[in-house]
């Protein structure tokens, strides 16, 4: 089946466009399974209350990849892979590509490394197709503190933020045929229809057209 992944920086609009196009895909007869990382599986959901939500423990970015990559590997196998064998489309609101742009891009850790333990973290298992909402960084910013408490990562610097932003952007140039950019600063209405038409074509050509 088709496994679809949301990327972005902060405040893009992942969550709501992820909402949306899973209510659509359940209108026109697909079974759906909306996930999230970290998180996810009840080993996940205790590493993201201290990866992001405990922000009285100090957390090197190493550690903080390796804590990711642990939440990652757990709903790979527990969660993704059983959905998609019984023939479920997966909606996963971030997955390696996150960690490739705030750790690798934001953080500065190596980037050779962090692809080698995605790959084993994922079992080598990619997404069929990417959605990246790019938004200005501090538009984004003020966007994510109008929810509440800010954790962890919205918590960084605009300049950590504007080198995620920067990295997410080259991860989709070197995978044009994975990746779909979209403009999360437009209204979340109109970026749901772009992404639908993309989302369609993806599943006509991969033979689960619906009509």
């Amino acid at each position: 089946m088709l496994f679809l992944t949301l990327e972005g920086p902060e405040g893009a609009g992942k969550s709501t466009l992820g909402r949306a196009l899973a209510g659509r895909l359940r209108e026109r007869g697909y079974e759906v399974l909306e996930t999230r990382e970290p998180g996810g599986t009840a080993v996940g959901t205790r590493i993201r209350e201290i990866v992001l939500l405990d922000l009285a423990l100090e957390i090197e970015p190493l550690t903080e990849f390796l804590l990711y990559s642990a939440s990652r590997a757990q709903l790979v196998r527990e969660v993704i892979k059983p959905a998609l064998a019984a023939g479920t489309v997966v909606l996963c609101d971030r997955y390696a590509d996150s960690s490739m742009a705030y750790q690798g891009y934001g953080r500065g850790l190596e980037r050779r490394m962090l692809e080698d333990i995605s790959y084993e973290a994922t079992a080598g298992l990619r997404p069929n197709l990417t959605f990246l909402l790019d938004v200005d960084p501090a538009e984004g910013l003020k966007r994510a503190s109008h929810k509440g408490g800010l954790d962890r990562l919205e918590r960084a610097d605009l300049s950590f933020h504007t080198r995620v932003r920067a990295g997410f952007l080259e991860l989709a140039a070197a995978e044009p045929e994975r990746f779909a950019v979209l403009n999360g600063s437009e209204p979340a209405g109109l970026v749901l229809e772009r992404a639908w038409v993309l989302l369609e074509g993806t599943l006509k050509f991969m033979g689960h057209g619906h009509g």
